[in-house]
């Protein structure tokens, strides 16, 4: 029977797809082979095929037991004799296997990695006639690629221990060129036939989402364009699985969830209702996925920002196997960076392979701010050269905001930079572009270099998302050290020289540039910074819908704006607020101050002195406390610190509340100074307050503590974000 006859009836094909034909008459004539082909290609075909064909038995290497399950369930609908070997089976059905193994009874044999190299196993391998090893996944044996397996590493030598040497298939769907090498070296294959598909996948619309709001935006979203459709949320953590699920199955959503904490029983259940169509949505950690042979998942959302490209492509590759169109979106916000940071640093691994992994993570960020086509920064990722600047056919192409030229904005940055000499961060670079005051920049005399200030105008926020776009379009390069470092790339020149324009989209321009105001004040309305007051009257709605009272009752919004003109950041000069008496301060004060204290550090504002008035003459003892040089008061905070004192005896000593000496000992550490965190907060809290920042938002503290124990602090909160300078 032909090739083509047997795909068909076992297979139910008319044709082979682009890369398969060459591929399995390669091994038929008994040549290694390496097959790189897209989720969707059809490398299963690659090796199912031609072991019907040969004689003896194929040896399938897969990294994951739901894949083998599938795989053998499926082929024995084909009447294709095949089994798997992993820890599923109880002991009876195990050695049932094994005797029909023995007397050649299976065409097809599904194995861990891990079990290759057992006495048992090894002892009977040798005894049978393995006329193919297939190497599923075969990125997993790279210390490069971004699912490296250590057990990979043994099967070179299970195949040397065999007593004659099979043909030996390799595959994967993601791999760079270096990964493609070490495939081929570590596995040593012998003049292997290689196949190697483009990567495109024409039918999946790639978008990139920057959003406050992210749990509205994936229920908007499946509400309006994936109601009764398939889909797969992906996220970082357990946590976030769990309570995202939780989240949608309120709202009435078909969801279930899938991580490593679950039991197998349940990780099955849920996996199988949502290949059966009894759920609609799964979310999962990265766990989830790989070999899911689903065909009609419409949309992969990606909750947080997986660890690099070649995990996106993967994860985002299972949507859309059937050809038709799927939507693949990574919800990007700065908090999922340093997360993934956080996890690459705990990794415990390599020098060489941590700056790897950090290079990776950064060609992702840059994805996300670029405003190119989205479809060919994937494909150049993989070593491909696309023929088109725009595919037509992704969230950047597609899209009709308006673009503004912002080579002035460009060129200060750059020359910022150059000026610095490439020797600072993102946060100094800013810093010194908005005219910081802080003691480091001083002490370097950063202050003399022309274009410091030169952008005060603008806010950090808004800084930040123009560097990175410049990082993004390689005209910035940000080193892979501990401490990164903003370098000009040699293609900085032109945009310095003015030889060469950029652009960028207007709302994200406009949006975060801070307006200029009228600084006069009259003696009917007080100066207030209005951003500010619009975060605290959303803070006042948040509070008044959860208590169900008219948000008045909380403050009036003169009493905000009061607060937006004075930025009172201690108990004492809150109480200082029209409409503010002991039972509200000690009901909404601390939340109050803590978005206060947070805008002002962001922004760098310089708090202006109140002006006196005889109705505050009660407050006289405690406004001539804060007179004087406010650096003295935070350099007295710092003092006691490096005595040893704890934070409990610093506020006593101060007669401050913790909240402001936490607020001090930030400033000291912005300034330059040691400040060992760990003294005031532990691991496992910063874990719990990393995982409610992923959940809440930047937006407002409250929200983020209403998502955390009692245990866990504003003041824990407020560290943590200082910490991994997530604003």
């Amino acid at each position: 029977m032909t090739l083509e006859k047997k795909l068909s009836q076992y297979f139910g094909y008319d044709e082979f797809k682009e890369g398969q034909e060459k591929i399995i008459e390669a091994v038929l004539n008994g040549k290694d082979v390496l097959g790189i082909m897209p989720t969707g290609g059809g490398k299963s075909l690659c090796y199912q095929l031609p072991a019907i064909q040969m004689e003896g038995l194929t040896l399938v290497i897969s990294p994951l037991i739901s894949l083998m399950k599938d795989q053998v369930d499926s082929l024995s609908e084909m009447g294709i004799a095949s089994t798997y070997l992993n820890s599923s089976l109880d002991d009876a059905t195990y050695e049932h296997r094994l005797e029909k193994i023995r007397n050649n009874q299976y065409k097809l044999l599904y194995i861990a990695p891990e079990r290759l190299n057992s006495y048992s196993f090894l002892e009977m391998a040798k005894q049978l006639n393995i006329s193919m090893i297939a190497v599923d996944e075969a990125h997993c044996i790279s210390q490069w690629g971004h699912d490296f397996r250590l057990h990979y590493k043994e099967i070179p030598a299970f195949i040397e221990s065999l007593s004659s040497r099979p043909v030996v298939a390799a595959y994967t769907a993601t791999a760079t060129v270096r990964v493609t090498q070490e495939i081929k070296h570590l596995l040593k294959l012998k003049n292997p036939v290689e196949s190697i598909i483009g990567f495109d996948r024409p039918n999946l619309f790639y978008q990139v989402v920057k959003t406050g709001d992210k749990f509205k935006y994936v229920t908007d979203s499946i509400k309006a364009n994936n109601q009764d459709k398939s889909g797969i949320i992906y996220c970082a953590t357990r946590k976030t699985v769990e309570g995202l699920t939780q989240k949608l199955t309120a709202q009435g959503f078909l969801a279930a969830a899938y991580h490593g904490g679950m039991s197998s029983e349940l990780r099955q259940k849920n996996q199988n209702d949502f290949i059966h169509d009894r759920i609609r949505i799964m979310v999962a950690t990265n766990a989830f996925g790989m070999g899911i042979n689903k065909p009609d998942v419409r949309f992969i959302i990606h909750y947080n920002m997986p660890q690099n490209m070649e995990a996106y492509y993967q994860e985002a590759g299972r949507g859309g196997r059937d050809g038709d169109i799927s939507h693949c979106t990574i919800l990007y916000s700065p908090a999922d960076i340093v997360k993934q940071k956080r996890l690459i640093q705990l990794n415990q691994t390599s020098a060489e392979r941590e700056k790897l992994l950090f290079e990776n993570l950064q060609y992702l960020v840059d994805y996300c701010h670029t405003n190119e086509c989205l479809r060919k920064k994937i494909l150049e990722y993989f070593g491909e050269t696309p023929s088109y600047e725009r595919c037509e056919n992704c969230g950047n192409c597609l899209d009709q905001s308006e673009m503004v030229d912002v080579t002035i904005d460009a060129q200060k940055i750059l020359s910022c930079i150059y000026r610095l000499k490439n020797r600072f961060g993102l946060n100094m670079v800013i810093s010194v572009l908005r005219g910081s005051k802080n003691k480091k920049i001083l002490e370097l005399q950063l202050n003399e270099i022309s274009t410091y200030g030169i952008m005060r105008e603008h806010t950090v926020e808004n800084l930040r998302e123009i560097i990175m776009m410049l990082v993004a379009k390689g005209y910035i390069w940000i080193t892979a050290d501990e401490y990164p470092v903003l370098k000009l790339t040699s293609s900085a020149s032109n945009i310095l020289r003015g030889e060469e324009k950029v652009f960028h989209k207007k709302h994200l321009v406009e949006m975060k540039v801070s307006k200029s105001k009228d600084k006069s004040t009259t003696k009917d309305a007080v100066d207030y910074d209005e951003a500010l007051f619009l975060q605290l009257k959303a803070l006042r709605t948040s509070i008044s819908q959860e208590k169900g009272l008219p948000p008045f009752i909380i403050f009036h919004d003169a009493a905000l704006k009061e607060m937006a003109a004075y930025f009172p950041m201690n108990r004492e000069n809150f109480m200082m607020i029209n409409g503010v008496g002991q039972t509200k301060y000690d009901n909404y004060g601390e939340c109050f101050i803590q978005e206060i204290q947070t805008f002002v550090e962001e922004n760098k504002i310089e708090i202006r002195e109140r002006p006196q008035s005889d109705n505050i003459d009660i407050h006289e003892s405690v406004v001539e406390e804060e007179k004087g040089p406010k650096i003295d008061s935070y350099e007295k905070t710092y003092d006691l610190y490096v005595q040893g004192h704890s934070l409990e005896e610093i506020v006593q000593a101060r007669e401050l509340t913790s909240n402001t000496v936490i607020a001090h000992l930030i400033r000291n550490d912005q300034e330059g100074k040691l400040v060992d965190w760990t003294k005031f907060i532990d691991d496992d809290t910063e874990i719990k307050i990393l995982a409610a920042i992923e959940k809440a938002g930047l937006e407002r503290l409250k929200s983020i503590k209403d998502h955390l124990p009692e245990t866990c602090s504003y003041e824990d909160i407020k560290i943590v974000i200082h910490k991994y300078d997530l604003r």
